[in-house]
């Protein structure tokens, strides 16, 4: 689990050879969500996850992609059920 001094707090769900999925934790009354701290947790994530797909279920459960070139958050996708975009 992350959690910076005041970045977002999130979990790894899953991880394979083509995707991380993460989970938003919170609590978000004291931590950013993970939706509204993208690039920081795309430039964490892409350090140990390297060009893998980043997938996340946001604060209300939702799946949603942080689409990344490298270490750059460059913007979201959604993600339908099933994992595929």
């Amino acid at each position: 689990m992350r959690a910076g001094m005041n970045g977002a707090k999130y979990e790894v769900v899953s991880r394979d050879a083509e995707k991380v999925v993460l989970r938003d934790v919170g609590p978000w009354s004291q931590h950013p969500t993970v939706t509204n701290d993208a690039e920081q947790v795309v430039e964490d994530v892409a350090l140990w996850a390297g060009a893998r797909r980043i997938l996340y279920y946001d604060s209300d459960g939702e799946l949603t992609e942080l689409r990344h070139d490298g270490a750059r958050f460059t913007g979201f996708a959604f993600v339908k059920s099933g994992g595929t975009k």
